[in-house]
């Protein structure tokens, strides 16, 4: 592709982010209204999942991202995409890769969140019609060249079984951790609560669990936390807290309770919603040993420390906002589709 094609992805696409980034009446009533199919759907949830993609799609990152790789906009293969619905417009990035790589997208998406991928490519192609023959969605998969599914453990296996004769990318369950050391502010303590509290805990980019030093204060963590308070008034969150609640009263597991979220000593590192496990560390090389241990299921590290790991590392409240090149799972999925 020429750099002048290249140029001129970025300029489509970046007016796309600017659309998302200033709703108009339009997309703002859909906003409003997501909730009546999806009560996790909230105006607030549905609005900055909206315009975290707008910021996204800037051209100085468009631009930054399309110059990494070989694009050829004659591949033309047709990619299967069987899209997550956890949080509003998720799969809109492996829309976005299959379509700017040059290949026809086949879109399963998820019932929890089709309306909105819908007008977002809607938007799209007002913008440019060219990209109308250049996805379609499907209720069933077939006559694809490639696949990218992403679903739970559970259904990776048989997406593995039935999509294991074409190149493939299978997405599992993934959380995200934070490392704490003792020393954050009040203000990044604050900001880790978008971390673990922004669409109520439900993204693979949501904060399940905390590494921190041993004999840890939590006083400061939940002072600073509490502004996140009124989350408890959604009715299904509040389902899950009491729930929670419930079971580690009657089974006499200790916890920390702040009235909104439960606090869990635990090793595992997906956390039932509404909780968030810790584990200690001695020090940060241990620390580092757990993050290695548990690679394969971790999205992401909220934290200010410096760590030897490889995992995908992002500051405090940014878990949420990643750039087009923080691909989920640590997978490449342009140069997957550009080699196809």
């Amino acid at each position: 592709m020429s750099k002048f094609n290249i140029n001129y992805l970025a300029d489509v696409f970046s007016t796309l982010g600017g659309q998302l980034s200033y709703p108009n009446e339009e997309l703002t009533a859909i906003i409003q209204d997501e909730h009546y199919y999806n009560a996790w759907f909230t105006p607030v949830s549905v609005e900055n999942a909206v315009k975290a993609l707008g910021r996204m799609l800037n051209q100085q990152d468009l631009l930054t991202w399309l110059n990494r790789y070989r694009l050829n906009t004659g591949v033309n293969k047709k990619v299967g995409l069987i899209l997550a619905g956890n949080i509003p417009l998720v799969g809109f990035h492996d829309v976005l890769c299959v379509l700017i790589s040059g290949n026809h997208a086949l879109i399963k998406a998820s019932t929890q969140d089709a309306r909105l991928i819908k007008h977002v490519l809607n938007m799209l192609t007002s913008i440019d019609a060219s990209f109308l023959d250049k996805y379609t969605f499907v209720e069933r998969l077939e006559n694809f060249d490639a696949i990218i599914a992403t679903g739970s453990n559970n259904s990776s296996r048989y997406f593995e079984y039935y999509f294991s004769k074409v190149p493939n990318i299978i997405r599992k369950n993934r959380n995200s951790v934070a490392v704490l050391t003792g020393n954050e502010t009040t203000g990044q303590l604050f900001n880790l609560g978008h971390d673990i509290f922004d669409y109520y805990g439900l993204g693979c980019r949501n904060v399940s669990k905390l590494l921190v030093p041993k004999d840890y204060d939590f006083v400061p963590f939940f002072e600073a936390i509490e502004p996140y308070h009124p989350i408890i008034n959604h009715h299904k969150y509040n389902n899950n807290y009491d729930y929670n609640k419930s079971i580690y009263l009657v089974n006499r597991d200790k916890h920390l309770d702040n009235g909104f979220l439960l606090v869990k000593e635990d090793e595992r590192m997906v956390s039932p919603l509404a909780v968030l496990f810790y584990e200690n560390y001695e020090d940060i090389q241990a620390a580092e040993a757990i993050l290695t241990r548990e690679s394969e299921n971790i999205q992401c590290i909220v934290t200010a420390a410096t760590l030897g790991v490889n995992n995908q590392e992002v500051d405090f409240g940014k878990s949420q906002q990643p750039a087009l090149w923080d691909y989920a799972d640590g997978i490449d999925t342009m140069d997957f589709l550009t080699k196809l």
